[in-house]
């Protein structure tokens, strides 16, 4: 798998889950063909109150459109390439962070009314391969 958009080496293993779930974001995002500029702003605003690191110095946001906005647009590439992060630093993944995860993509998803066959179709196959990964209280918890 490609990883070369993804700064793996430069961030820490939470880092690297906060910017995956902001790459899934993006792909929900997508999943509808474009992502207009009310989505910009409303995607910002979830991602920004959502994930906002209360010990990283790092927005999410900004980094993840900086990223996506350089690279073709193919939300099957995108989405693999995030969930093998989410996988990878899985161990970091506490209970109460998937929960958020999961509610980022709910509210992406719902941020641009209707929600479209393909941002369900996105959301419930996020939801089916967060559901496995559980993360280790001695990493999470630190």
């Amino acid at each position: 798998m490609n990883n070369q958009h993804f700064p793996q080496s430069e961030m820490s293993p939470h880092e690297n889950l906060h910017f995956a779930i902001g790459m899934i974001a993006y792909a929900m995002a997508y999943a509808d063909g474009a992502v207009h500029p009310e989505e910009r702003v409303k995607f910002h605003n979830i991602v920004e109150a959502e994930l906002r690191c209360k010990h990283e110095s790092f927005n999410i946001s900004d980094i993840i459109f900086k990223v996506m906005d350089k690279r073709p647009h193919d939300r099957e590439s995108t989405y693999n390439m995030a969930l093998h992060q989410l996988q990878t630093n899985s161990h970091y993944l506490s209970p109460e962070l998937k929960e958020t995860f999961l509610s980022v993509i709910r509210q992406v998803a719902k941020a641009y009314p209707p929600v479209t066959p393909e941002e369900k179709s996105l959301y419930e196959r996020f939801e089916k391969d967060i559901a496995p990964l559980h993360g280790d209280p001695v990493y999470y918890d630190k």
